[in-house]
């Protein structure tokens, strides 16, 4: 397709798609007001382009047994850019990590980190997190309730 510019039945649709995943096409298609060919066509256009990336399911994280969130704010001894991609990558590879964003200011990452209970969380914080290659320092923060989690982006002018 080759689109710049997305028009009102893209948003349409990237934000029924974002709301309900396991959405049908047909149920898409008559949703955003188009015929079910024309919207799958739309949707592998948009795949392709990289407005979609995945599609997920959203996991009850304390059904799972994983109770805790902590938040962590990490500093690093150098920000020299081969510094900073090799903790991202050390990042990468531990599973509790589950989102790891670089910040400007004071501190250089902060980890979203999922555990099971306050021990295997102190475990992976003392084994793995502090004594890790160029991090400097860490600091952490517990949380008490999620008071909203909305993953995506905001798409208000779209429904």
């Amino acid at each position: 397709m080759g689109r710049v510019k997305l028009d009102a039945v893209d948003r349409k649709i990237l934000a029924s798609l974002q709301a309900e995943g396991r959405i049908t096409n047909v149920e898409l298609a008559e949703r955003v007001g188009i015929t079910a060919p024309p919207c799958l066509r739309r949707v592998r256009a948009l795949e392709e382009e990289g407005y979609i990336q995945g599609y997920h399911a959203f996991l009850n994280q304390e059904a799972l047994g994983y109770g805790l969130t902590v938040f962590a704010m990490v500093g690093l001894h150098s920000q020299a850019e081969n510094d900073l991609q090799a903790f991202e990558e050390q990042a990468k590879g531990w599973p509790m990590v589950r989102e790891c964003f670089m910040l400007n200011g004071e501190i250089d990452f902060i980890l979203k980190i999922v555990a099971h209970d306050l021990a295997s969380f102190q475990q992976f914080l003392t084994s793995s997190l502090t004594p890790a290659p160029n991090v400097a320092s860490v600091k952490t923060s517990l949380t008490i309730r999620t008071s909203k989690h909305t993953p995506g982006v905001p798409l208000p002018d779209a429904l």
